[in-house]
């Protein structure tokens, strides 16, 4: 996976075709976005830092904006 830009990840989570995961343990967070039960993207919020990872291919994953 590869750092992406916050709006890459909001256009891939607010694909109704895409489910999503989050999941907390203490200071961290993750949240797991998929398709069709592949991993697509995730973001991971540790204390104050927050980043954006998402697969090599992704861009096949954005929905076009108007």
């Amino acid at each position: 996976m590869k750092l992406i830009m916050k709006t890459e990840f909001d256009n891939i989570r607010n694909n109704d075709k895409h489910s999503y995961d989050s999941d907390s343990n203490g200071d961290k967070q993750v949240v797991k976005i998929y398709c069709d039960e592949l991993l697509i993207a995730k973001k991971v919020k540790l204390k104050k830092s927050i980043r954006y990872f998402g697969i090599n291919n992704y861009q096949e994953y954005l929905t076009p904006e108007d």
